[in-house]
């Protein structure tokens, strides 16, 4: 990949390397974050996704910062410029000059700089209202460790960390819809994981928009088969339209949909963790980040923790129960420092489970294989995703499991490359569904390119 004048660059075969993480895959990944690039961020996909996704961004991040330490610094700014006064950060950024009709929701849909302008949202640029997991500090703080003298002279963090802590105190201020301490999306697109059967009972109550009220631009780009149903997309909508009406107000007892993520909620906590790395090296008080962590954590195993399944579960806060359903989403906690010893077991021997393991590739389903709803080729209901193997190979190093880490690791790896860098795959077979040069598979694979030995501590 060719740097930008004055960017930091790490080679992209600098270093020790093996295989299947070898150099063509390292350079077909940088093909692809050179390809995705604006100028100022980098797209998902050029075809089905054309705006800058939150966690998408974060992500992308992580893998740019082996190539352009000063790029991935750039990344993560462009997103945080369009951070809204009470500390979200919406999930979309959208660029003016892509055409209204090649995405939708659009930015006409979504009249953020009206429509939020008591929630402080931007006049420019234009944003959705809603939110995505926060993998943001986690990125900040693993991109400021690519090259702490070039964020050091750039003053990367001190920039960015300001803008973090606002968005993870909206989190757990606004969004503590259940008063338990846990942050709660009300939106299926906010966990990531738009289509999972997770979201059956809560989508039930809501009354979709009528067919003809919107024109769903992603089956342009996506097979109708991997893509959700029109009568959940009109839920979507439905629900996007009333938070819109509403101002984009978060008040406990007035959403229709709300529910605490296990996902979303593990990446707040290892996030405060690298929020108080942060803050450590700016020279603050780590304290309050280290509080939250705690609090946080201890309301995770409380809300959250289903012993019966052996992994953390979806709770609806609109009827208070624990839903029935395994998903990825519910392993993503491996990533949280300091679990009791029993969880992690209990999560390492579900993984390994006839729920989630499959002999062929290795790689981690989005939903429960012996599921009521498990589609493997289904948006977010069975197909495998490399942004929740990346996370969970994290954990899993974390917590001492290097056999199953590096079968992970391997299978992405093989994967990634084998797909032409797919946005998930078949969990069975690896192939590739979805867009193709798909940037934060990209970004990821060229981290996890890397001897696992070389990479920083997950602590």
């Amino acid at each position: 990949m060719t740097a930008l004048l004055g960017d930091t660059v790490v080679g992209p075969g600098a270093g020790p390397t093996t295989d299947p993480g070898g150099a063509g895959l390292r350079r077909g990944a940088a093909r692809v974050l050179l390809g995705n690039w604006t100028g100022t961020a980098t797209v998902p996909s050029r075809t089905l996704y054309p705006h800058q996704w939150s966690w998408d961004s974060a992500f992308i991040a992580i893998g740019l910062r082996h190539l352009s330490v000063r790029r991935a610094q750039r990344e993560l700014e462009t997103l945080l410029g369009a951070q809204w006064g009470d500390g979200r950060i919406p999930h979309i950024v959208f660029n003016p000059s892509v055409p209204l009709d090649a995405y939708f929701p659009s930015p006409d849909f979504w009249q953020s700089s009206r429509a939020g302008r008591a929630a402080g949202a931007p006049p420019a640029p234009e944003t959705s209202g809603i939110v995505q997991p926060p993998v943001h500090a986690l990125a900040a703080w693993l991109v400021h460790e690519a090259d702490p003298a070039e964020s050091a002279r750039r003053g990367f963090l001190a920039r960015v960390y300001p803008r973090l802590a606002a968005w993870h105190r909206y989190l757990t201020s606004r969004r503590d819809l259940g008063g338990h301490g846990l942050a709660a999306t009300v939106h299926p697109w906010e966990p990531g994981m738009d289509n999972s059967p997770c979201w059956e009972t809560p989508l039930a109550r809501i009354e979709p928009a009528a067919p003809g009220s919107f024109r769903r631009a992603d089956l342009d780009h996506g097979a109708a088969a991997d893509r959700p149903t029109d009568l959940d997309y009109g839920r979507y909508v439905r629900l996007a339209v009333d938070y819109r009406e509403s101002g984009y107000t978060d008040r406990a007892g007035t959403h229709a949909f709300a529910v605490e993520d296990p996902a979303v909620n593990a990446l707040l906590i290892a996030g405060e963790h690298a929020l108080a790395r942060i803050a450590l090296t700016l020279g603050a008080d780590p304290a309050e980040h280290h509080e939250r962590a705690r609090t946080l954590t201890t309301a995770l195993v409380d809300r959250l923790w289903d012993p019966a399944s052996g992994m953390f579960l979806v709770r609806d806060l609109v009827g208070g129960e624990l839903i029935p359903e395994r998903s990825v989403s519910g392993l993503i906690p491996l990533i949280v420092p300091g679990l009791p010893a029993p969880i992690t077991d209990s999560l390492v021997a579900t993984l390994g489970s006839r729920h989630f393991r499959t002999d062929a590739t290795a790689l981690v389903p989005s939903y429960d294989l012996a599921g009521h709803a498990f589609d493997r080729s289904r948006y977010w209901r069975g197909p495998a995703w490399f942004n929740t193997a990346w996370l969970i190979e994290r954990g899993l190093r974390q917590y001492g499991a290097a056999e199953q880490a590096d079968r992970l690791r391997a299978a992405f790896l093989s994967a990634a490359g084998a797909s032409g860098f797919a946005e998930y795959v078949d969990p069975y077979t690896g192939e590739g569904r979805g867009t193709r040069d798909f940037a934060w598979t990209a970004a990821l694979a060229l981290d996890l390119s890397r001897p696992p030995h070389s990479k920083e501590s997950t602590r």
